[in-house]
Order: C-alpha cells, then sequence, then structure tokens
C-alpha cells in the first residue's frame, strides 16, 4: 500500500514545480511584452548566431555515425529491369536460344534450349560476368543454294537488329544488377550532437513571437482593469473626502445657525412673543426637515428635490423673521418635480450664499427666489437674489463653498452636471444647478 505521507509529500513537489513553472512562463511573457519589436529581432538574431557558433564548439561538434541498410524485398525488385518494346523476344527466359531457318517457303524461328538456367539471385547482387554469360545466342541457317545477294543482305539485317536488341537488354539487366548491388550495400550517415540545436533555437523564437503577440493582450486587458479599480477606488475616496469636508462645514454652520436662532427667539420672548413662537415653530420644522437627510440618500449620494424644498422653507422663514421687511421669498417649484432626484445640501449652500453675502449686506435687502425646471432632460434648480451681485459684498467669501458643489456634482454626475454663477439683467446673483432629471417613484401612490 501507498503511505499517504509519500502522496502528500510528491503531490506537494510536483505543485511547488507547478507553481515555478507558471511563475517563470509569465515573468518570461512579461519581459516579451515589456521590450520593442526592434529589441525582440535583434536579440533573435543574436541568439541565432550564438547557437551556430555553439553548434562548431565541442562538445556539441562531436559527431555520431548511423548505418542504414536498405529492405531486402524492395532490393530484389530494383534488381529486375522495367519490362521495354523488345523485351518480348526474351520471355521465355535469359537461357533460351532462338533459330532463324530460311527455305522455299519462307523464314522460320524457333526457340531452343541452350545451357541451363542459373540458379536464383542470391540475397547479394550477382556480377556483371554473370548476366553476361546468361545472354541468349542466334543462329541463323540458310537453305541450300539460298546464295542470292538480297536474302543474305536481308538476314544480315535482321540478325543485326537481334543483336542489338539482345545487347540492349543485356545491358539494362547489367546495369539493374549493379544498382541492386550498391542499394543492397549498408551506408553510413555521420551526424553531429547539435544538429537539433539550430532547429529547436527556431521553434523557441516562432514560439516567443506568439507568446508576444497572445500575452500583450491579455496584459493590456488587466491593466486596463487594474486602472479602472483604482479609477473606482480613486474616485470613491474623493467623494467620502468631500461629504467628510461637508458634513464638517454643515456641523460647523448649524450650530452658528442654530444658536443665532435660539438668542433670536429668547429676544423675542420679551419683546413679540407671536414672533417667537412663529420662529420657533419654523426652528422645529428645521429641525425635522434636515436631521433624517443625510442618512435617506440612497447609495448614489442623492436624495430627493422635496426634501431639500422642506429644509429651506422654515430656513427663509426663520431669516425672515431676523430680517422683518428686508427680506422677501418666493419658492416657484411644481409639484410634480418634488420627487426628482437631487443632490442633498447643495440648495441650502446656495440659499446660504445668497443672504449671507448678497442680501443681508446690502441696506434694503431684497428678494430671494427659488425656482425648479426641466430642460432638455435636465433638471435645474436657480437661486435668484437681488443682493449687492456676486464677488462685490465685503463679506464675500473665498468661493470654497461653490467649488465644493462642483466637486461633488463632478463625482455624482461626471460631466452631466454642472453649477453655473451669472448676474441677471436687474442685478443680483443667479446660481443654477443642473442635474440630469430623474423622477423616483412616490410611495404613497
Amino acid at each position: 500500500m501507498n503511505n499517504p505521507a509519500n502522496s502528500q509529500a510528491s503531490a506537494s513537489r510536483w505543485s511547488r514545480f507547478g507553481s515555478a513553472c507558471r511563475g517563470a512562463f509569465h515573468a518570461y511573457a512579461g519581459w516579451l511584452v515589456s521590450i520593442s519589436w526592434g529589441r525582440f529581432f535583434v536579440l533573435s538574431l543574436l541568439l541565432i548566431i550564438a547557437m551556430g557558433i555553439l553548434h562548431d564548439i565541442p562538445p556539441l561538434s562531436w559527431t555520431y555515425s548511423e548505418i542504414v541498410t536498405s529492405d531486402a524485398s524492395r532490393s530484389v525488385r530494383k534488381m529486375l529491369p522495367p519490362p521495354k518494346h523488345k523485351t518480348s523476344v526474351m520471355k521465355k527466359g535469359a537461357g533460351e536460344g532462338m533459330d532463324i531457318s530460311i527455305d522455299e517457303r519462307g523464314v522460320h524461328i524457333s526457340t531452343r534450349a541452350s545451357a541451363p538456367a542459373p540458379p536464383a539471385l542470391p540475397a547479394s547482387a550477382p556480377a556483371p560476368a554473370q548476366v553476361a554469360a546468361s545472354a541468349p545466342e542466334v543462329t541463323i541457317k540458310l537453305p541450300p543454294g539460298a546464295d542470292s545477294e538480297t536474302v543474305r543482305q536481308a538476314v544480315a539485317e535482321a540478325r543485326q537488329e537481334m543483336l542489338s536488341a539482345l545487347e540492349e537488354i543485356r545491358q539494362e539487366a547489367q546495369d539493374a544488377a549493379e544498382e541492386a548491388a550498391r542499394e543492397m550495400l549498408p551506408r553510413v550517415r555521420t551526424h553531429k550532437y547539435g544538429e537539433p540545436l539550430m532547429p529547436l533555437t527556431m521553434w523557441f523564437i516562432l514560439i516567443s513571437i506568439i507568446i508576444k503577440v497572445t500575452y500583450k493582450g491579455k496584459v493590456q486587458a488587466e491593466a486596463k482593469a487594474a486602472q479602472a479599480t483604482e479609477v473606482a477606488e480613486s474616485e470613491s475616496l474623493k467623494r467620502q473626502v468631500v461629504e467628510a469636508r461637508m458634513a464638517a462645514m454643515q456641523a460647523q454652520v448649524e450650530p452658528h445657525f442654530l444658536f443665532n436662532t435660539l438668542a433670536s427667539i429668547e429676544h423675542l420672548i420679551e419683546t413679540d412673543p407671536p414672533r417667537a413662537s412663529k420662529m420657533q415653530k419654523n426652528l422645529i420644522a428645521l429641525l425635522r426637515a434636515s436631521m433624517p437627510t443625510m442618512r435617506e440618500t440612497n447609495a448614489r449620494g442623492t436624495g430627493e428635490l422635496g426634501r431639500e424644498l422642506a429644509m429651506i422653507r422654515p430656513y427663509l422663514e426663520i431669516l425672515k423673521v431676523r430680517m422683518e421687511e428686508r427680506l422677501q421669498t418666493e419658492v416657484r417649484v411644481a409639484d410634480g418635480l418634488l420627487s426628482a432626484e437631487f443632490p442633498p445640501m447643495m440648495l441650502q449652500s446656495l440659499v446660504e450664499n445668497a443672504i449671507k453675502h448678497g442680501l443681508e449686506p446690502k441696506a434694503e435687502g431684497g428678494q430671494l427666489t427659488v425656482s425648479a425646471e426641466v430642460k432638455h432632460g435636465k433638471l435645474e434648480v436657480t437661486v435668484t437674489d437681488t443682493g449687492l451681485g456676486f464677488g462685490k459684498s465685503a463679506t464675500a467669501g473665498t468661493g470654497i463653498g461653490l467649488s465644493n458643489i462642483r466637486e461633488r456634482l463632478a463625482l455624482l454626475y461626471g460631466n452631466k452636471a454642472c453649477l453655473s454663477v451669472n448676474e441677471p439683467a436687474g442685478g443680483g446673483t443667479a446660481a443654477t444647478i443642473t442635474v440630469p432629471y430623474v423622477a423616483h417613484a412616490n410611495p404613497e401612490c
């Protein structure tokens, strides 16, 4: 039985070996991708030259011999001469002769047995002398009184043609025998130990080209995925930083506004109790609307426009109590837009800036209007004031609040949202936030 411990050790060794091979492959493929094609071809040429030099250096230049023998049946077939147009004369064997006789009835050709046929060819090739000895003989007999010169000349020509045909057949048989003898002799081939080196080098270069082409696409895909992940993480981190910054700013603003409002309520309780009661109710409404705002935003960091207006209205009422007749407000937003998606705390920041830097420093105060409409599939929410104008107040800020709004819009919507600030024809400032229009379903319906 196999020891489980030995099996586990063997499996562990193979696992380490496989990991090492994979690591080496990825390292080599990564190096191939990192170099240019020009450098790759230069290195390939240098490798071919180096292999050519090593091919002639011991021990790769040492040789070994290989003895090659032919197949016996193939050699015997090569010994037999191919048939030709005059071989029919020899169809009855190389050991037979022919008698040609002429009489008053015509010319007679008959075969006759000559010397016994030689034994069958041995395994080795027959000598040329043996082939010549087995050649047929031709005998021409003339009838008595056949002394005509024409007959003699015809017989001579026929005899010469027969001898030429027989000589040709004998020469072919002799050549075939010699060729068969050469084929049956063992041949010696000499090889070098370094002969496979150059083919392996060419295969290595070809495989490297394939790896460089295919692995590059994989590396590029992995790089793009890593870059996308890095960008997503960076955007998430930026969003968290901006949210934390906005929360910190809100934490700084809200206590200041809350303390001022409470102080105003305390003063009005002694001088004007009805106004104090009105301000207290608006403060309660503002706190009730603002407290769950950050908790109820969705995963994208957006809320609803109706929730933002629920905070703006009591906030404006509190400021109207403080500024009295110097502040007039108007909210022009259709009910159908209250469920539209809108980022939290941005509208309140624009309203605070309009009052603090535009209307409050102005002696006679002015009008503040909040409006919303849909244009070309985008929601535009505008805060307009008739104050001193953008950047003209002595209390003008550093613009950090507007920069934070733009940064948050870029993180939430990219280039699909923006913040624009301009001066209307009648003076003052108009700040507009433009975001994609997305209507949320009303849960009460």
